[in-house]
């Protein structure tokens, strides 16, 4: 009975271990995180800038619309629509100098700016853009795992002018 936990009780802590360690790092790829925020009808909003979310790699895909909005109070947003990323660990959005991010480390090499923790992976979603943030620097949106530093999708910003 000695011999049978002895061997029985470390298989059971490495099992739970392994499992959970499964489940945080795995459950993202088929658990979806769905949101649906939507913004006041009254609210007065200009769009300052706007792009189209693409796959960052055959891994990491994403689709949807992404606005920088400013509002009559002076309130700068990041409106997500139509907005799709795959699912992962520490999802965070991120305003980004660099134009048009390809990889990881083109993001990593220019400056950038949280907006916050992913609010889910599909659906409508709104982030505020703190105040003393020049939005006509910053060229792209990005979805970015800050756990393992991977670009998940990027968002190349134009202006609402053509510009």
């Amino acid at each position: 009975m000695i011999r049978f936990l002895k061997i029985a009780i470390p298989v059971f802590i490495l099992g739970f271990v392994a499992g959970n360690a499964f489940w945080y790092l795995f459950s993202p790829l088929w658990i979806d995180r769905e949101v649906s925020e939507s913004l006041p009808a009254e609210l007065q909003l200009t769009t300052l800038k706007s792009g189209t979310f693409v796959d960052a790699d055959s891994a990491h895909k994403g689709s949807g619309k992404a606005e920088i909005l400013q509002g009559g109070a002076g309130t700068t947003l990041l409106r997500m629509t139509d907005f799709r990323v795959t699912n992962g660990p520490d999802l965070e959005v991120w305003l980004v100098k660099a134009p048009d991010p390809k990889s990881s480390s083109d993001v990593l090499a220019s400056e950038w700016v949280s907006l916050g923790a992913l609010k889910g992976n599909v659906g409508d979603q709104t982030y505020v853009i703190p105040a003393e943030t020049d939005v006509s620097a910053y060229g792209s949106v990005v979805i970015w795992c800050e756990q393992f530093s991977v670009l998940f999708s990027p968002a190349a910003l134009s202006s609402a002018n053509g510009s």
